[in-house]
């Protein structure tokens, strides 16, 4: 049984993949907390994306895991791509989910300096309820919203401005083609975060990509949509 790894994005966590636990099965869902955020804000948050790879993967180590399919959502997408090119031989499929190659994030619904600024501004706890009501077509009406807006709070400040410059900071364009052939994209239409571009340039140089748009959904389709989420990821990683 292949274990399945999933990476959350900003200001995310292991308790958002709840769904996909019951899905798979809880014995085959493996959901990390990456340092600054989740269930792992008490750690030092890290400054580069690839550092967040580094440490994920040693992570996995610590648990035995030597080979896994990978989900990475929004900058998890950015963290599993660095994963990807580093443990080529030990990530069996791929899927980048509502991320891109660009971690400046270009479209977006605010610049990276302006999140930071207005997090500075309001402080960490109004930043998470602000930016988790991005995530959802309804909102703070999203059945989901008042979850993720939890799970997001766990931030410190210093967490989210170190999230927000190691996002800034990365550029993954010269290593697409270096992707594993077996990746599949997966993007909600209604995405705020990553606009078509960014999932069209992924789509277009990873050789072999599959590409899944989730409609009537923005960034967090798994929990908008997790029944058509669920059954899309699943075939694909059934071959």
């Amino acid at each position: 049984m292949t274990p399945i790894v999933f990476v959350h994005g900003f200001m995310g966590g292991s308790p958002q993949w709840e769904g996909q636990k019951t899905a798979f099965g809880h014995g085959k869902v493996v959901a990390v907390d990456l340092p600054g955020f989740g269930k792992n804000a008490h750690l030092q948050a890290l400054t580069t994306i690839a550092e967040y790879a580094d440490w994920a993967l040693r992570e996995l180590a610590s648990r035995t895991i030597s080979h896994f399919h990978l989900v990475g959502h929004s900058m998890g997408g950015m963290v599993t791509q660095e994963m990807a090119l580093r443990a080529s031989g030990r990530v069996q499929r791929l899927v980048l989910y509502g991320t891109g190659a660009q971690g400046l994030l270009p479209g977006r619904f605010e610049s990276i300096e302006t999140s930071k600024e207005r997090a500075i501004a309001d402080g960490a706890k109004a930043t998470a309820g602000r930016i988790a009501a991005t995530w959802f077509l309804e909102g703070e009406d999203a059945p989901a919203y008042a979850q993720c807006a939890q799970i997001a709070a766990c931030s410190r400040l210093d967490a989210i401005l170190a999230g927000l410059d190691a996002m800034r900071l990365w550029d993954g364009r010269a290593n697409l083609s270096n992707l594993p052939p077996e990746t599949l994209i997966v993007w909600g239409d209604r995405d705020r975060t990553y606009p078509w571009s960014q999932t069209e340039q992924l789509w277009q140089s990873i050789s072999g990509a599959n590409l899944a748009v989730i409609p009537q959904s923005a960034h967090a389709s798994h929990l908008e949509r997790p029944e058509l989420f669920n059954r899309l990821v699943a075939e694909f990683f059934a071959g």
